[in-house]
This record gives structure tokens, sequence and C-alpha cells, in this order.
């Protein structure tokens, strides 16, 4: 049997024979590992360890404690909680939903209401596999074959997906006799999940796991009620909409309903923006409006939309822009890394901010500064504003809902609002569409389209881009008077194309290469819808461009 030569993370230089499986490595030279093994990394390509060793090359063992691997780590104890549900409750139906306090929040559908014990006793089997240590197998299957286990196992939802997809073959996870399909890699036992929890939560539970920064702890659980609610509203609009998964909404793009599904959309965005106009307008004393949300939520069509809704209950909508307020360069804070740090709320000259804010507010004219961003300096060009008698102030920025921004200004002056886009929209019911990817790609997209960024450059800028929405507006979300969920149950549909042509153009070399590729495996799942459809007061034509909002 021939050799293989392997250069090991762990300073080793080691000759393995060809074809044995990279957990004996695994086996042999990492035996002292705490930390959870979920990958390799064989030069440079992310591969599970059941994989078969056919190539030298340095060989890197991926941790739980990098964020590749914490996604492999949630992928195996959702599989693993699935298993163990469904031992103990074979009839139900189990949804993985939606990402709440570093978990995520599912529900059991079954004859009897879901209970605390139920729970208890699902969180009981998974230890009972996790301490048998059962390998976790991938197994490929004609695609005919895979729906006929899922025809059998009574899953409608995954036998949708996969009459949608162009495959000939199909690879499911197998644990203790279970077969699942997940879209992504995932551990080779059940060993590796060190650290889990899952309590009862409102009707349903929570599964958590540790993440990369604390990789053997699981952080405090804080409750977010205001968002959970968001997602429940959602859920509705779905179930109105009679799609709640992949599948059914490729079913009906193929039908022809999906003209429908657009407009009824649209027109619940239509409806949520009318009744925070309403809301606002309840609010006699409100003078300033606040809109704070991550990047790519949709902020600033969602401005111009409410705005027209304030315009039809008789109030003049002022915007004022936040970027018109920075320090000049020379004066912005310092980040950790050393580097200016833009995202700061002290990046704005906050004084002269409040100070505008009161003089407007007492009816005062005010000059409002322009930012040179060029040369980095606030200039004065005389813009004057005066806020009319039924006039209201519209202030959009990462740091709305931060009250030093406005600490001049009383509460009751003040009307919060907290734009992101939680989708609800599945996969399946056991593969959930991350939130976060929804806002990825819509940025892809903006940027490739209207400010000449490549793909590569979105992926490689979105940890810096997570850090500031983490330090600056996920800490605040609750304070919000109100959420808008911006998502729209087809947009994927419509980014697809201009999404695949960027991730398409990223080279293997590349830091961002396996995000590109997992972007581009989930977007597969989905079929095209023409941009045509797209109405032009869509919050997605903030992305593919063509808004009647803008000039071009």
């Amino acid at each position: 049997m021939s050799k293989i030569q392997l250069n090991l993370c762990n300073g080793l230089k080691v000759e393995v024979d060809r074809g044995i499986e990279f957990t004996e490595i695994i086996n042999k030279y990492y035996k002292e590992s705490n930390l959870p093994i979920m990958l390799g990394r064989l030069n440079k390509k992310y591969i599970e360890l059941s994989r078969k060793v056919e190539e030298s090359g340095d060989f890197e063992v991926i941790y739980n404690n990098n964020p590749i691997g914490t996604m492999a780590y949630g992928r195996t104890v959702t599989f693993l909680f699935i298993k163990a549900a469904l031992d103990i409750f074979p009839e139900s139906k189990i949804t993985m939903e939606h990402s709440i306090s570093k978990g995520i929040f599912g529900e059991i559908h079954k004859e009897e209401v879901l209970t605390e014990e139920d729970v208890n006793k699902i969180k009981i089997r998974m230890q009972e596999l996790i301490d048998r240590k059962i390998p976790i197998s991938k197994n490929k299957f004609l695609k005919e074959d895979a729906i006929e286990i899922f025809k059998d196992y009574g899953m409608i939802d995954k036998v949708k997906l996969l009459n949608h997809m162009n495959l000939e073959t199909v690879k499911l996870y197998e644990l203790d006799g279970r077969y699942d399909y997940f879209y992504g890699h995932m551990a080779v036992n059940t060993k590796e999940i060190k650290v889990f929890d899952v309590t009862y939560y409102d009707k349903g539970f929570i599964l958590r796991y540790p993440d990369d920064k604390k990789p053997l702890e699981i952080q405090e659980f804080k409750e977010h009620k205001k968002l959970s609610n968001i997602f429940y509203e959602n859920e509705t609009w779905l179930d109105i909409l009679g799609v709640g998964e992949v599948g059914s909404l490729n079913d009906k793009i193929e039908s022809s309903e999906i003209i429908d599904i657009i407009q009824v959309s649209e027109a619940l965005h239509e409806k949520k923006i009318a009744n925070i106009a309403d809301m606002i307008s309840e609010r006699k004393d409100v003078k300033v409006i606040l809109i704070a949300g991550p990047s790519s939520s949709g902020k600033t069509t969602f401005s111009k939309r409410l705005g027209v809704q304030l315009r039809v209950n008789g109030f003049i909508p002022t915007p004022i822009s936040l970027d018109d307020y920075f320090v000049d360069r020379e004066k912005n804070p310092i980040g950790e890394d050393g580097k200016p740090d833009f995202e700061s709320i002290n990046s704005l000259d906050l004084d002269l901010f409040n100070k505008h804010l009161e003089l407007l507010l007492k009816g005062k004219k005010v000059e409002i500064p322009s930012f040179n961003f060029v040369k980095g300096k606030r200039e004065w060009h005389g813009h004057e504003i005066v806020l009319p008698q039924n006039g209201l102030l519209i202030i959009e920025g990462i740091h709305g809902l931060n009250d030093q921004l406005t600490a001049s200004i009383s509460e009751v002056n003040k009307f919060k609002i907290y734009i992101s886009a939680l989708t609800q929209l599945n996969l399946d019911n056991h593969n959930r569409i991350a939130t976060t990817d929804v806002r990825k790609i819509r940025r892809i997209v903006r940027d490739y389209l209207t400010r000449g960024y490549g793909g590569e450059d979105t992926l490689l800028m979105w940890n810096s881009i997570k850090r500031g929405e983490e330090k600056n507006i996920f800490v605040f979300q609750e304070d919000a008077d109100v959420m808008f969920n911006s998502t729209l149950v087809y947009e994927l549909c419509v980014l697809r194309k201009y999404a695949l042509f960027e991730l398409d153009k990223i080279k293997e070399e590349s830091d961002v290469y396996y995000e590109a590729q997992r972007l581009k495996s989930f977007l597969g799942f989905f079929k095209d819808i023409e941009t045509e459809m797209v109405p032009g007061n869509s919050i997605l034509r903030e992305f593919i461009g063509g808004s009647c909002f803008y000039k071009y």
C-alpha cells in the first residue's frame, strides 16, 4: 500500500497509508485535545474527517473555536436533537425555526402539547447518544431513493425540496439508523458534542451550544421578547402565503402563483408600515423618529415608505443625515485594532447634533453641516432647515436606538424603530435559513450592482461589519418601540442570479472561498424570479436597483 505524507498542524510530519480515514490520524496524533474536533482542513480545503486520505499536503484540525467549526457543531447538535426527539416522540414533526439568544428556537408538533418534562426527556436521550459515541456517517443515494426515505418518514418538506433539485445523487447523514439531509459539514461522532443545553420555551424549545469565542461554555440566556414576537408575526405571514419552506415556494413559482405571493408580500409590508405611521400619529408628543438596524436591512427604503405614510396622516417628514455630523477625520476615535473606528458613536459630533435637535424642536432655523468624505472634513454650505409645526424629524443610522445619540431630547419626543431582515423561511423543517445569510446576500448584490465592490470584497469585510453590529446595534434592539421585519419571502429567488455571478468569481485560494461555496450551495435550492416582477417601491429594489425612491 502506498504512503501519503502529511504535515500536521501540531508540527509533526507523518507518513500514513493511502486510503485510511482522517479519523485514524486524529485518534493517533490528537488524543489530548479537550476541544471538540469538528472538521479537518487539507491544503486549505475544509473536509469531513470520514474522508479517506488520497493526497499529501498540510493538514489542520478544525475545532469549534473556529467559526466554520462552530457551524459544524451547530448542525451536529441539531441532528442529535432531532434523532433524540424522534426516539421519544416517533410520530412528531420537528421544526428548527430561528435564532434567539445564541441558540435555536424550534417546535415539536405532536398530538399532546409539548411540556417542560418532554424537553427534559429529549435532553437525557441526547446525552445517552453522546455517551454511546455513535458514528455519524455520510451516505450517497440516488435522488429517487432519498425521496422514498423521506416519504416513509412523512417528511413532505424534504420531498418537495429534493424534487426541485437538479441532482442525480444526494448525500444523507445517518445517525443510529436515522437519515437526514443537512447542507454543510458535520462532525463524525456524537462524542464531539461536549456542551449543549435544551430548555422549554414558549410552547417550544431552545437548543443552545457554545460559540467560537467560548467553545466550552454556553452564554447566559437573555430573553428577547420583542424579537420573538416579530418572528411569530413573520410565521403568521408565511401561513397566509402558504409557504413555510423553499420546496413550497418553488412549487408556487412553477405553478405561476408567485405573482400573488409577491403582491401579498409587498402588501403585508405596506400594511405594517402604515400601522407604524398610525402608532406615531397616536403619540402626540413624538417629534423625532429614530430608525436603526444592521447592514442591508433596507433602512433607507423603509424610511422613504414610512415618510409617505406619515404624509397620508398629515405630517411633513424631515430627514437628517447622521453622515453630516461626523467629526473631522483626525479627531476620529481609535479602535482596539489601532485603526480609526468610524462606526463608534463618538465618531459623530454628539454635542453639535443634540444642539441642533433642541433648536429644531423649538422651531428655530438651523444650518446643517455637510461632511466632505474626500477631505475628511466638515464643511458649511448654507444648507438651512426648519421643522414645520406638523413636521417630524427622521433620523436613520446604526446608532439610532442608542440614547447617547439623542441625550438632550426627552423620551416622550422619540419614537424608535428597529429594522432587520428576520426570515422565517426554512430550506426544510430541519434546515433554517440564517437571517445573517439573507443580509449577506443582499449586501453582495448591492455592493456589486451599485458600489463597485466584488462579492469577495463584501465577504472579506463581513466579520468587521458583524463586530460593529454586535457592539452598536443588537444590544439596543429591545429598546425599540416597534420592530419591522424587512424580509420578503420571495427575495432570494430574485437575488440568487446576481449573487451567484459574484460568488462564482471567488477563487479557491481566497480566505472566503469556503463561505462562497456554502452560499452557492444554499442558493442552489431556489428557483429564479425575474427582476421585472419586483415593484418599484419594494425594499428589495434598494439592492437590485430600479427603486422609485432613487435617481439612477
